[in-house]
């Protein structure tokens, strides 16, 4: 049983999924991937850093004009792509009526650098070729002005309304996995209070950048080398970096059945901490305290987006031994860490897994996931961030 909601709460239905990632495009590449096992990894064009690509996407198929991908960065193009496919997935692509009052929530990080540029500009500092107004003059003649576009963290929800025309209120939260806990969160109260019918939610993430491996290589958090699984990476901890893109149509279940949609399942509850991680155990505590308030049961399945960095990771790990009867599965051992996109990515692989009547397989050799058998019916999904945020949802099968 989950703690019950407020009076005349409405209920909540997922009636879209898109995804594009390493593993492919849409809902069946992306399931027929997880039972196999697969796991798409360059361990060569960054080395020593590991990064999961994106696999091949034909980006005219949802974004079909090519003034409008030129003006983005791939990140964008990702994003607007997948959201094109949660609302083709969700009935409602072209639906001028539906779009225009549908309300928008992503999370985005920030935008992408020109890296040759950048990297002109260091390299002629280095050898003493800076004037002193090299810099303003460098910038001012070397880069494009659709580069700035492209670094502004809302444009990815311009980009959707421009190019599927997605009308209604639009909010972009940033902070990283934190943004897109919030995201769902408040998408899911919205609707619940009836502030909403009918909303998009998701988010995109580019993890082929130079630039964002230097970044998260100066706090330590970059696997390299050697891939390995989520879950073996204690002794030589760190993530390795994903693009991918996950949107979702959370929609009030009266709303969902005047128009007949086929619902994937429901999103019960959203949850959210942020623990002070500079005392141990913090996040152990932090998703304990969060526990109860999704009100399952002993045992059952759980999805988490860990990102197998530390200590951050060894603590998910706690929290999850005090649960053995929750068979896991980790999603950045398939897919990398994708950041923002990774809660967005637990919600649909949930809702996905419930309506195929169907846990996907572990895909992991220390025994921490294991096999579990028949129709799932509750799915948690947990999130904790590589340095701050935490967070929870249940996503449950309709009664």
């Amino acid at each position: 049983m989950t703690e019950p909601k407020s009076a005349g709460a409405k209920e909540v239905w997922i009636t879209g999924i898109g995804i594009v990632s390493s593993l492919g495009e849409g809902l069946e590449a992306h399931w027929d991937a997880l039972n196999e096992k697969k796991i798409n990894v360059d361990e060569k064009r960054f080395a020593p850093y590991i990064v999961h690509p994106l696999a091949p996407v034909s980006f005219d198929a949802q974004i079909p004009k090519k003034g409008d991908q030129r003006q983005m960065e791939a990140w964008q193009r990702i994003g607007t792509y997948a959201a094109g496919l949660a609302l083709d997935s969700a009935g409602v692509k072209g639906n001028k009526e539906i779009l225009g009052r549908m309300d928008m929530i992503v999370a985005a990080g920030g935008g992408e650098r020109d890296i040759a540029v950048d990297a002109a500009i260091l390299c002629a500092d280095a050898k003493g070729n800076s004037s002193p107004g090299f810099l303003n003059e460098r910038l001012m003649n070397d880069l494009r002005p659709t580069l700035f576009l492209a670094q502004l963290s809302n444009l990815l929800a311009g980009n959707i309304a421009i190019v599927h025309g997605v009308c209604g209120t639009s909010r972009t939260f940033m902070g990283e996995e934190a943004a897109s806990i919030d995201a769902a969160r408040i998408a899911l109260a919205r609707i619940e209070a009836g502030q909403s019918d009918i909303a998009l939610v998701g988010a995109a993430h580019n993890g082929e950048r130079s630039d964002l491996l230097v970044l998260y290589e100066f706090g330590d958090f970059n696997l390299t080398d050697k891939f390995s699984p989520v879950w073996q990476r204690e002794d030589k901890s760190g993530f390795a970096l994903g693009s991918a893109g996950c949107f979702l149509v959370l929609e009030a279940r009266e709303h969902a059945e005047a128009r007949g949609a086929k619902p994937y399942a429901k999103l019960t509850k959203v949850v959210a901490d942020l623990a002070q991680r500079k005392q141990p155990g913090a996040v152990t505590k932090s998703l304990e305290a969060l526990w109860p308030k999704l009100g399952v049961g002993d045992s059952g399945t759980l999805i988490t987006g860990a990102t197998g960095a530390e200590p951050v990771t060894s603590d998910e790990k706690a929290f999850l031994r005090q649960h053995p009867g929750f068979a896991v599965r980790a999603t950045g051992t398939m897919f990398g860490h994708t950041l923002e996109t990774q809660f967005p990515l637990g919600l649909a692989l949930a809702a996905l897994s419930i309506s195929r009547g169907a846990l996907f397989p572990p895909n992991d050799p220390t025994g921490l996931e294991v096999e579990k058998a028949g129709n799932p019916d509750q799915i948690v999904i947990v999130g904790a961030g590589h340095w701050q945020g935490e967070g929870m949802a249940l996503v449950e099968a309709i009664k």
